[in-house]
C-alpha cells in the first residue's frame, strides 16, 4: 500500500464523516442559536428549554436526512471494500 492510497482513504473517510455529520450538527447548531436568542430576549434560564427543542430537531433531521446518510455510508463502505482489498492482497 503506497503512502498516496493511504493519503485518499484518510481524507475520503474526513469527507464522508464532515458529509454525514453536517446536516445534523447544523441542525442543532440554528436550533440552539434561537433557543438562546429566546431565552436572552425573555430572560429565562432553563435549562430543558435549550436540550430538548435541539434533541426534537436532530431526531427530525435524522429521520428526513437518514437514507441519504445510510446511502452515504454504503456507497464509501462499499467503494473501500471493492478498492482497498484487492489492493491488500495484490501487494
Amino acid at each position: 500500500m503506497t503512502p498516496d492510497a493511504v493519503i485518499s482513504l484518510g481524507q475520503g473517510a474526513l469527507t464522508v464523516t464532515v458529509l454525514v455529520a453536517a446536516p445534523i450538527l447544523m441542525s442543532a447548531l440554528a436550533v440552539g442559536l434561537l433557543v438562546g436568542m429566546f431565552q436572552a430576549a425573555t430572560q429565562v434560564n432553563e435549562m430543558t428549554l435549550s436540550f430538548i427543542p435541539k434533541l426534537l430537531a436532530v431526531v427530525l433531521v435524522l429521520f428526513a436526512a437518514g437514507p441519504w446518510i445510510l446511502t452515504t455510508m454504503i456507497d464509501y463502505t462499499r467503494r473501500l471494500i471493492t478498492d482497498l482489498i484487492p489492493l491488500i492482497i495484490g501487494g
